[in-house]
């Protein structure tokens, strides 16, 4: 129904900046609630960012607020995470995942709230 494709992480230095982005495919965009999730070596999968199916309201960990921000381009079926002041905590395989939405459009921050998932791309930064 939905394939997502993350790409855009790599290698960056403490207090640098990068832009996440997931190309979806399938399904209309528009019924999907969005999320972003990170996992560092050894830790479970964390919550990064979400929005509702109609991109209307969004939420972000407290470790990421005023930092990262979330947002899309119907017109590109993509989903990004712009990532500023960036800290060696952020290290971690950035996930992209879509949760079908048809009968209400609030926001998702559980992992095992989510249908599809990306295979992931890396974030590395140094100090």
């Amino acid at each position: 129904q939905v394939q997502l494709v993350e790409s855009g992480g790599g290698l960056v230095q403490a207090g640098g900046s990068l832009r996440l982005s997931c190309a979806a495919s399938g399904r209309t965009r528009s019924s999907y609630a969005m999320g972003w999730f990170r996992q560092a070596p050894g830790k479970e999968r964390e919550f990064v960012s979400n929005m509702d199916r109609s991109g209307g309201s969004t939420s972000y960990a407290d470790s990421v607020k005023g930092r990262f921000t979330i947002s899309r381009d119907n017109a590109k079926n993509a989903v990004y995470l712009k990532m500023n002041s960036l800290k060696p905590e952020d290290t971690a395989v950035y996930y992209c995942a879509a949760r079908l939405s048809l009968l209400d459009s609030r926001t998702y921050a559980l992992p095992g709230e989510y249908n599809y998932w990306g295979q992931g791309t890396q974030v590395t930064v140094s100090s």
